[in-house]
Order: structure tokens, then sequence, then C-alpha cells
């Protein structure tokens, strides 16, 4: 009896290990839905066999801007963050000159690659983008700022 109990306990702090550092996260999105994000560079787990899984999980993906322009280099190079949704969408955040600017990722229909994008901050300043992604994880563009600020930008890693 006290083996059987044992066991349950090694099996439950094995359990509670693994959850604890496995490396994703949940959290809420703007749309009020629950998305399990996987960090840039974390390893995905092994592949999970055709008609066995669902959807694939939304990734969290880090997103680097360079100074195109004169005005764009008054602000310097700028990061942000998107996580791809893995269907066609996403939904990004970035900081710009103290105001935090929250939009969305579409790809344009016909083509599973190229997509626009469009944030909005409470100010009134915006950023339209578009881009091309090599993979789901990586890919750049060009995004241009309501001041006329224009920055190359590199997603993913």
């Amino acid at each position: 009896m006290t083996r059987n109990i044992r066991r349950i306990r090694i099996a439950a702090v094995l359990a509670a290990a693994t959850l604890t550092l496995s490396g994703c996260y949940v959290m809420q999105g703007p749309d009020g839905q629950w998305w399990t994000v996987i960090p840039p560079g974390q390893a995905q787990g092994s592949p999970v066999p055709p008609g066995a899984g669902g959807p694939p999980q939304p990734t969290a993906l880090n997103v680097r801007m360079y100074p195109e322009n004169e005005m764009a280099t008054r602000t310097g190079m700028l990061t942000g963050t998107v996580v791809n949704m893995m269907n066609g969408k996403g939904r990004f955040q970035l900081n710009y000159q103290g105001e935090t600017l929250s939009g969305e990722a579409t790809r344009v229909d016909g083509d599973a690659r190229k997509g626009v994008a469009s944030a909005y901050g409470q100010s009134g300043a915006y950023m339209s983008c578009e881009y091309q992604m090599s993979t789901p994880r990586q890919g750049a563009g060009i995004c241009t700022m309501s001041n006329g600020a224009k920055y190359q930008v590199h997603i993913g890693s």
C-alpha cells in the first residue's frame, strides 16, 4: 500500500516538473481568446502524427524594425512582438515614441506568404505594413508610421 502511495507521489512530482519546465505559457489575447504561446527558440516538441493533434499552436515572434528614412532615424531601431495564430492572422504590439501601438496582421488572399498589417495607438498614431513570410516563423517587410517614418521590418529569429 505505501509503495503505491510513493509511486503516485513520484508521478505527481514528475508531472508538475514537466508542466513547470515546458517553456510555453498561456496568455489571453485582446479578443478574449486564450492562446498557448511557445517563445522563440523553444523546442516545439516531437511531431504529432497526422490526424492525431489539433491545429498548430500560436507562436510568439520577435519583431525588429530598422530605420529606412530620416524621420525614422530620429527614433532609431524599434522592437515588438507578434503572435502568429498559424491561421493567416496575427496580433502584434510595439512601443513607438512612448506609446503602445497594437494591431493585427492578415495574409493576402491568394498568397499564403504575403500580408498586410496595421496598428493603432491611443493618441492617434498608426502604422501600416506590407510583409512576406519565408516560413511561419520568419519574414520581412516595410512599415510606415503616420508621421512618415519608414522602417525595414524583420520578423522572427
